[in-house]
């Protein structure tokens, strides 16, 4: 069946068939009424790419450095919590996809396999996720321990100063397995809550990017995909994912005229501001 996926988005569908309801829809869903992930999925469908012709685009470079780590594109995977509610091996399989995909993966600070796990499932430069809760022991410890695994980076979370209201969670009384990075060190309550859209109303990130200077060392990072592919195929889905994501990305690019990730630019999309401006 993996093999008869042509867009990323049918992973959902599978995802959603292999899961139990309250684990698809703490992947899927959002905070409160989930305007703002709305919001950021119809501003994504409303951008409009500028193509730029008479460019040789035979061949696309995208590799991309960050951080002094060159990667096979600017997709990396983004920290999302608790893999093994979407699959067995949980990130383990998901490590594996990365580094066979020659990118990055930013494991969760609530992630459902420890920091040595992870380290100890494949070769690969991979970062760690952390929020700095006021204990502060908790997040020496982390570190201390991503420094010795061999954790290249820490990606710091700074938008919780309060948890999200999640309202499929608290219906569907979501039962959060044990975390492993946070044995002896925190309660699971405390942080099972959390998530990308912690208030409904903050607007639009994309919106917001795409209304700015592009930094041509630009790196997106991938959750949701990530992880539907995960729960309809495992490992093998998460390859397939990014595999996906980065052939679409090449001919995106070669469309656009841009024969490389430092080629393009703010000039090449359009967004609704752009289009108000052009009238007045």
């Amino acid at each position: 069946m993996a093999d008869e996926i042509v867009n990323v988005n049918e992973f959902q569908e599978l995802a959603r068939q292999a899961l139990p309801k309250m684990y698809y829809d703490f992947y899927a869903g959002g905070a409160e009424d989930e305007h703002t992930l709305k919001k950021n999925v119809q501003e994504f469908q409303r951008i409009i790419l500028l193509p730029r012709v008479l460019v040789d685009v035979s061949n696309i470079a995208l590799s991309t450095n960050i951080l002094g780590y060159t990667i096979s594109s600017p997709i990396m995977i983004a920290p999302t919590a608790m893999h093994k509610l979407a699959h067995p091996e949980g990130e383990l399989a998901t490590a594996r996809a990365a580094a066979a995909c020659n990118t990055i993966m930013i494991l969760s600070f609530t992630a459902s396999c420890s920091v040595e796990e992870v380290a100890a499932s494949c070769d690969a430069v991979r970062f760690f996720q952390l929020y700095v809760y006021k204990r502060r022991d908790i997040a020496v410890n982390l570190v201390q321990r991503a420094e010795k695994s061999g954790y290249k980076a820490i990606v710091l979370t700074a938008d919780t100063p309060r948890l999200g209201r999640r309202e499929a969670d608290i219906k569907n009384k979501l039962i959060v397995p044990q975390l492993k990075n946070l044995e002896g060190l925190m309660s699971t309550e405390v942080v099972s809550t959390h998530r990308s859209e912690l208030l409904q109303d903050k607007g639009s990130n994309l919106e917001a990017y795409a209304n700015e200077t592009m930094d041509p060392s630009f790196c997106w990072r991938v959750g949701r995909p990530v992880i539907y592919g995960l729960a309809a195929k495992g490992e093998a889905g998460v390859r397939k994912v990014m595999r996906m994501l980065k052939d679409e990305l090449e001919l995106t690019m070669a469309l656009a005229g841009c024969p490389s990730v430092k080629d393009i630019s703010r000039s090449h999309v359009r967004t609704d501001r752009d289009r108000l401006q052009s009238m007045l």
